[in-house]
């Protein structure tokens, strides 16, 4: 069910959601959000606290934390959070169309001791504290997930009472613990996260690799989203699946929400004195007075619950399942764990203070690492010969195996969706001659969009505040333009074997001894045709990548945010 259908069948009316002062909240998390796991801020390790705090605090005041610009519904626009990727060296993040590079952790033992540093010591230090919190992360998931196992376990085995149910908060466990009766362990069927037992198998994989860190002050936003579908209040992230993460991976989130501004001792006094009033009106007056103030007061609970950041949860496109609200105190922390990212979407609800968030996620690294891209680039340009005596450079093979094993490589990725690739431009995919335009076309439409571009008006702002991109990525510019000449070589090599064909309308140009001799010859009108049709859609290609470019700098997005 799309969004727009989703909003039309409920027309003015809203999906029920439970906050933890509503009846039946905590069946409802155990039965529809079990793969949800709270842990409250007293459980982290003494002085962990201090010091991720301090470090966030720290990339806020140095300016690292900017604004994405993201592809949303074909439009570009604005993150309303600002963001900075930090983890493993050399990896990189891709959500709506953008790639985050990542600041290195710059923990013990990276690097070498006479390399320069490539940040200063401040920003070292914070990165380190975030490497000491996604430690904690990795082992802390893991236990959980082999307790919550081991629960599992026992239900399914022993039909006798309930053990603690998951995802609850260990203070709530305790106290339900000896009222709970039997239930039933099966799925509620709209989406029941704890239905696939894939992670509890493999509590092993845990092993987080970066965290997005994320800040909002929503006092200094000029306008914030409503949440649609059940009226939780104002949105700073809307509803969404954590995209390109390895498959069945756990999320774990830090939260910490700034200290608010202090009042005047004044206004605190005045305020002090009218509660008292209003409480002593309320014991002197009659039982509908005393109900109105009940309702006031519920009220009152109900706004100091919505001047906290929380988090919302909600199965799929399900109209059914009620949602679930869940105030996240400063420090708390809460984890995404099963299959609960795949069936269901969360949303962050601002409160009425600035908070800092840090996202631990395993994101996919067979094809988003500096590693990767280089030995694809590497393996695209063994088909140049140098010469150096001569400073000649020219194509070692145009067998169409050689040529078409770069586009097999530039395949295994996947490309901005929204940009088109020359290969697809193309027609005759079949043609040798073809598949050598398309060969040396696509490879460098993967390094220069996917990479280049992305490290152009995204990546390069980090610069100057950590240096470790670039120069692999002067060298990866310096490989691109190898791949470049590598591609107008072959069009120069195919348009004079057209121009100096000896027999009239045939084309010599002979890409495989093995090939079917009549398939060799190519007609020489065709490959003139097949000729404007590149040149035509190669300038059609890079017309539209400038529009994007000279969007961009409209936009200013070069200046910090």
């Amino acid at each position: 069910m799309t969004r727009r259908r989703l909003l039309q069948e409920l027309g003015e009316q809203r999906i029920p959601y439970l906050s933890p002062a509503d009846p039946g909240f905590q069946d409802l998390w155990n039965s529809s959000y079990a793969g949800l796991t709270l842990r409250l801020a007293g459980n982290l390790p003494n002085g962990l606290h201090e010091k991720v705090q301090s470090a966030l605090v720290t990339l806020q005041r140095c300016g690292c934390l900017l604004r994405d610009l993201v592809r949303v519904r074909d439009r570009d626009v604005f993150t309303t959070v600002s963001r900075i990727l930090v983890g493993q060296p050399g990896y990189t993040y891709r959500y709506l169309d953008t790639r985050l590079f990542t600041i290195p952790w710059h923990c013990d033992g990276e690097g070498q001791k006479d390399e320069k540093p490539c940040c200063d010591a401040h920003l070292m230090n914070a990165c380190k504290a975030l490497w000491e919190l996604n430690e904690f992360f990795c082992s802390d998931v893991k236990e959980q997930t082999n307790t919550r196992g081991v629960k599992r376990t026992h239900s399914d085995s022993v039909n006798s009472e309930d053990m603690a149910g998951d995802g609850m908060c260990e203070e709530s466990a305790k106290d339900r613990l000896a009222e709970e009766k039997d239930q039933d362990d099966e799925d509620s069927g709209q989406g029941c996260s704890h239905s696939s037992p894939l992670p509890v198998a493999n509590p092993g994989l845990v092993q987080f690799n970066v965290t997005l860190i994320n800040y909002m002050d929503p006092t200094a936003m000029t306008q914030l989203k409503e949440e649609p579908y059940y009226g939780m209040g104002k949105m700073a992230v809307g509803w969404h699946h954590d995209e390109n993460l390895v498959p069945l991976s756990p999320v774990a989130v830090y939260s910490y929400s700034c200290p608010a501004e202090p009042k005047n001792e004044g206004m605190a006094e005045k305020e002090k004195q009218s509660k008292g009033k209003e409480l002593q009106k309320v014991g002197e007056g009659t039982s509908k007075e005393v109900k109105e103030a009940g309702e006031a007061s519920g009220k009152e609970e109900m706004e100091k619950e919505r001047s906290c950041w929380r988090v919302g949860l909600k199965v799929a496109w399900d109209i059914h399942t009620p949602g679930l609200a869940l105030p996240l105190q400063s420090g708390d922390c809460y984890y995404l764990t099963d299959d609960l990212n795949r069936t269901h979407q969360h949303c962050v609800l601002a409160g009425d203070t600035a908070r800092f968030s840090s996202t631990h996620r395993v994101v996919q690294c067979c094809t988003g690492t500096l590693d990767y891209i280089q030995k694809r680039c590497s393996e695209a340009l063994e088909n140049l010969h140098r010469d150096p005596g001569k400073n000649i450079k020219s194509l070692v093979s145009l067998l169409p195996s050689t040529l078409q094993h770069t586009e097999d490589i530039h395949n295994e990725t996947t490309i901005c969706e929204s940009e088109p690739r020359l290969s697809d431009l193309m027609p005759g995919k079949d043609d040798p001659a073809q598949a050598s335009l398309k060969a040396h076309s696509s490879k460098p439409t993967q390094v220069e969009f996917e990479w280049l571009r992305q490290y152009w008006f995204q990546g390069r702002r980090y610069t100057r505040f950590c240096s470790w991109w670039s120069k692999p990525m002067e060298q990866m510019e310096n490989d691109w333009k190898e791949m470049e000449r590598m591609a107008h070589e072959v069009l120069r090599l195919t348009f004079a074997e057209c121009q100096a064909t000896p027999q009239p309308g045939l084309c010599t140009i002979h890409f495989s001894a093995e090939e079917d001799t009549q398939r060799n010859k190519l007609e020489h009108d065709n490959l003139l045709n097949l000729f404007r049709v590149f040149a035509l859609k190669a300038n059609e290609f890079f017309l539209i990548a400038d529009r994007r470019d000279k969007r961009l700098k409209k936009e200013e997005y070069d200046l910090e945010l």
